[in-house]
């Protein structure tokens, strides 16, 4: 048998939140090269500032403005930074108390090896070049006593609007491993051919194959090749732009039910105003060249309509 497939996955999207008006102000300082605590209940300065009193669970209104210098109260050795971290190469992270405050703030200090941070070290922050209003605005590093370059950073940074949105990636990465039912599919696909398999008992075809039937629960080892052309059984208008998106909206997301299978295949339909897309309408794959294949359902471009009449109801409404 041939070894299934296997193929590296990452899932991410960028997540967008408002900040409200403590976490703003906050990060608008950041961007102005000014570190802003917030005043709680019995006077201690928190940094960063939380939207409510941990103690007295009341709105945190007054803000004090803080240096960029500090003290680290405990730390830790990153040997292997991952994706997103502040630095590619080893580094440290701290609890760092800010001059004037009164609560650690978890951050990156830039330093060459472990020896070269300890607990009670002085820190002073050093600020990037172009910054948005984010914590990784800056990093920490030794405090030499002098100020790594103008305090005041650019001049045309500060004083803009409130930072009042934040885009956050998030990103999951994960190593998938095809069934074989699947590397077949997919090797099927590296073949032009779209692969299913039949249920031996009720005799229903599956595509993509799932290995075993779902209604009977016996395997499903005959494999059948299905034909390209099929029936749109029901269909979405994606209206709605985003992030990464290739098509243009409006265009047509549609379950479509290829001749001689049993359950409906997602993909696009194109080459046709969305407005006119129908259920029980006509469609054929569209291959894309065979120089861009690969083992994946993206080898078809799209579904387009063939021409034909419309299927008749009947046809195809137990799959609905």
């Amino acid at each position: 048998m041939s070894r299934t497939l296997q193929a590296p996955v990452t899932v991410a999207f960028d997540y967008t939140r408002s900040t409200g008006p403590v976490i703003g102000r906050f990060l608008t300082g950041l961007r102005d090269t000014t570190i802003v605590g917030g005043r709680l209940g019995d006077g201690r300065v928190a940094v960063p500032p939380p939207e409510y009193d941990p103690v007295t669970h009341q709105a945190v209104t007054e803000f004090v403005e803080l240096p960029d210098t500090g003290t680290v109260t405990s730390w830790t050795w990153v040997s292997e930074p991952v994706a997103g971290q502040p630095f590619e190469r080893p580094f440290a992270y701290a609890l760092i108390t800010i001059d004037g405050a009164d609560t650690p703030w978890l951050h990156a200090v830039d330093v060459a090896s472990p020896d070269d941070i300890e607990t009670g070290m002085k820190v002073r922050a050093r600020w990037a070049e172009e910054r948005t209003g984010s914590v990784n605005d800056l990093v920490f590093e030794a405090d030499g006593g002098d100020p790594a370059g103008d305090p005041a950073g650019d001049p045309a940074q500060a004083g803009g609007e409130d930072v009042s949105l934040i885009v956050t990636p998030v990103s999951l990465d994960y190593h998938y491993a095809a069934s074989p039912e699947e590397s077949s599919f997919f090797r099927g696909l590296a073949e032009g051919r779209i692969l299913g398999q039949r249920c031996p008992k009720c005799r229903k075809v599956y595509v993509p194959p799932r290995g075993a039937c779902p209604t009977d629960g016996v395997p499903t080892a005959e494999e059948i090749e299905l034909s390209h052309v099929g029936t749109v059984t029901t269909f979405c208008v994606v209206n709605v732009p985003f992030l990464g998106q290739k098509i243009k909206p409006p265009y047509v997301s549609a379950y479509v039910l290829l001749d001689g299978a049993d359950i409906a295949l997602q993909h696009l339909i194109l080459d046709i105003p969305a407005e006119e897309v129908r259920m029980g309408m006509r469609v054929k794959a569209v291959w894309k060249p065979r120089d861009e294949w690969g083992t994946s359902i993206e080898n078809i471009s799209h579904f387009a309509p063939t021409g034909e009449p419309d299927a008749d109801f009947d046809s195809y409404k137990h799959h609905l």
